[in-house]
């Protein structure tokens, strides 16, 4: 029988591993434990492989003894790819494959849930709330038909979040290096400064690579207006964390809603409840904020869209097994 091991699996994944696993009479194991160098042996013996991972596998070496167990594969349930050494992949002759689209409009709420907390001034009114302080002077908020909204990264999910916008009234422009036909009834398209100068609250949904690392920085966000917010669902690195802090602070902008962040490995699925964040000062920073609503990379979790990231992995995984090619494989 046809063995998977799949790493870094929470309990809510597990109904769905066993359903697929019925449903193709397969054996597919799980661990709690990311893939790197010290926990690459626990692929031996199986027919295929699946991660899911925030972090950088970080071992070159972890690729060759994948193919040494007679692995032909590398999938991550992850629309990211950036843990995952392409090159060294490829030179080892591991197929990776990724989930690309497992449900655009779970990111895409919950992004437009963080614009609706930022135009509410929501975090604002839960601060006083929490001391005792009901008086709410000072924190009018603007509903939605009556702002701009500015998106950057229009591609599945920002195209997806922006029909969202265009349904509730909301004026929305957008910039991507690749414009969408199909979207200019809803958005105009425009430059990064316009968006950054014009917008209410911007949302970022950009994948993460060389030319969008450090997308937002000091300069953009001197563009912003005192009143705006910033919404980051797509990659912590997109954003410059220490020239947001100051941006902040110095009023630039007046909130930021942050579902990613830079350092978040070290953080987001731990409780840190009892040792605190002392480990990752930007984090800490941020999180005692009342400007700023920090959330544990939670945008994908729902329930069809962790269905739905089980699912497409392991297809692909069975893809490959079986000599065909995989709908998601990574090309270099």
């Amino acid at each position: 029988m046809t063995k998977i091991l799949m790493y870094c699996v929470r309990d809510d994944e597990q109904p769905a591993i066993q359903a697929y696993a019925a449903a193709h009479n397969l054996t597919i194991d799980t661990n709690d434990v990311v893939l790197h160098g010290d926990t690459v042996q626990l692929a031996q013996g199986y027919d295929g492989i699946v991660i899911q991972q925030r972090g950088p596998i970080g071992d070159d070496t972890v690729y060759t003894q994948l193919a040494s167990y007679g692995i032909h594969q590398l999938t991550t349930r992850t629309a990211g790819v950036d843990t995952i050494n392409l090159d060294a992949a490829a030179a080892a002759g591991l197929t990776v494959t990724n989930v690309p689209a497992y449900s655009p409009r779970s990111v895409a709420e919950h992004a437009l849930m963080s614009i609706f907390r930022i135009l509410r001034q929501s975090p604002l009114i839960d601060a006083r709330v929490r001391n005792n302080n009901f008086d709410f002077n000072g924190l009018q908020a603007k509903e939605i038909h009556s702002t701009t909204i500015g998106i950057i990264g229009a591609g599945r999910i920002g195209g997806t979040l922006a029909q969202m916008l265009h349904l509730l009234g909301a004026k929305v422009l957008a910039y991507d290096v690749q414009e969408r036909d199909d979207l200019r009834d809803i958005v105009t398209y425009t430059t990064k400064a316009k968006v950054l100068e014009q917008s209410d609250v911007v949302s970022l949904h950009v994948d993460l690579n060389p030319t969008s690392t450090g997308l937002i920085g000091a300069d953009d966000l001197k563009l912003m207006q005192p009143t705006s917010g910033l919404v980051n669902a797509s990659r912590g690195p997109v954003v410059d964390t220490a020239a947001l802090i100051t941006a902040l602070k110095n009023h630039e902008l007046a909130m930021a809603a942050l579902d990613t962040v830079e350092g978040e490995a070290a953080v987001f699925t731990r409780d840190l409840s009892k040792v605190g964040l002392d480990a990752t000062p930007q984090i800490k920073e941020l999180n005692a904020m009342d400007n700023v609503i920090l959330t544990p990379h939670i945008g994908f979790y729902t329930n069809i869209a962790v269905q739905n990231m089980v699912d497409i992995a392991l297809d692909d995984v069975l893809a490959v097994l079986n000599g065909e090619q995989p709908k998601n494989a990574i090309s270099r």
